[in-house]
């Protein structure tokens, strides 16, 4: 690769990185919230305000790309859709059942729903070093989850809202894998602005459905603050973060840094839940670390003459 290139790819990576970490936060936030939000509220309110904020600076970068994004309609809606209405409703409903352990142990199988849909929609077979590396990370998690006594993991329990985690994740990998027909005429902020736009239509009938049921609660200006961060951060910032990253290093590359956000949901929890730092967690960190590493890392290639 060239000096570029690489530096190019470096970028990508700590991109992507960043998106980690700050879904780590929309998770924690997520668990805790659980009783002053129902789920499709709190993700109609995350990206209300996301397209709010984003509003501004989209709209002058839209007016000459209408065409692009009448030509590509009908995959911005797919794209809106997976990614923004039905991803994020199935985890803040599936975190109101499951235990937060659980919902970063399902979410770390999403290198494998990534590969799973390369290979289905586009025919792309993950390497052996994407395989050895998605598997040393899950021994790190799993290192983490059963707290240095591999006799903990057998006493997991599970719950009715791992399966919508898990469903959640599948939506993820589609979303991911369809990123790289997304129309080129539109920077990333235009882009995500476009599904914001797209995500908070198809989020308002379920909601008004679900306030129905169930009246909508006053959540306080704590609620309100984590509604921005979720709307901002963890919407916003963390998706331009992933987009750009996966759009020059692929899906099935930056499905692998996933594997840092229980990482980041650990030392999370330890600033801000007062947990204390053991042994087992930095040895956990330290192989889902190495794992990221070794299924992204590009092999050496040999220097032209």
């Amino acid at each position: 690769m060239t000096t570029n290139a690489t530096a190019s790819r470096g970028t990508a990576f700590l991109l992507l990185t960043l998106a980690s970490l700050l879904w780590a936060g929309n998770w924690v936030l997520g668990r805790a919230l659980r009783d002053a939000f129902e789920p499709v509220a709190l993700n109609l309110w995350r990206w209300l305000v996301a397209a709010l904020a984003l509003a501004p600076f989209a709209l002058p970068r839209l007016r000459p790309h209408w065409a692009a994004v009448r030509r590509s309609g009908g995959l911005l809606l797919l794209l809106s859709f997976l990614g923004v209405a039905l991803f994020q409703s199935l985890v803040y409903a599936g975190l109101r059942t499951t235990t937060a352990v659980n919902a970063v142990l399902l979410n770390s199988s999403t290198p494998a729903f990534m590969l799973l849909c390369s290979w289905v929609i586009e025919r792309e077979r993950g390497t052996r070093r994407q395989v050895a590396g998605m598997l040393i990370s899950l021994a790190g998690i799993l290192v983490i989850l059963a707290r240095g006594d591999p006799t903990n993991l057998a006493r997991l329990e599970f719950h009715s809202g791992d399966a919508l985690i898990l469903l959640a994740m599948l939506m993820w990998g589609l979303y991911s894998v369809l990123l790289k027909r997304r129309p080129t005429e539109l920077d990333g902020i235009a882009f995500l602005f476009v599904l914001s736009l797209i995500g908070v239509a198809l989020l308002l009938p379920a909601a008004a459905l679900e306030a129905w049921r169930s009246p909508p609660r006053w959540p306080g200006a704590e609620g309100l603050a984590a509604v921005l961060y979720v709307g901002l951060a963890a919407s916003v910032a963390a998706f331009i973060c992933w987009n750009r990253g996966v759009q020059v290093v692929g899906a099935n590359a930056a499905g692998f840094t996933v594997h840092l956000l229980p990482a980041f949901g650990t030392l999370l929890a330890i600033a801000f839940l007062d947990e204390s730092f053991r042994p087992f967690h930095a040895l956990g960190i330290a192989t889902i670390l190495v794992g990221v590493v070794v299924a992204t890392r590009n092999p050496t290639s040999r220097a032209s003459p």
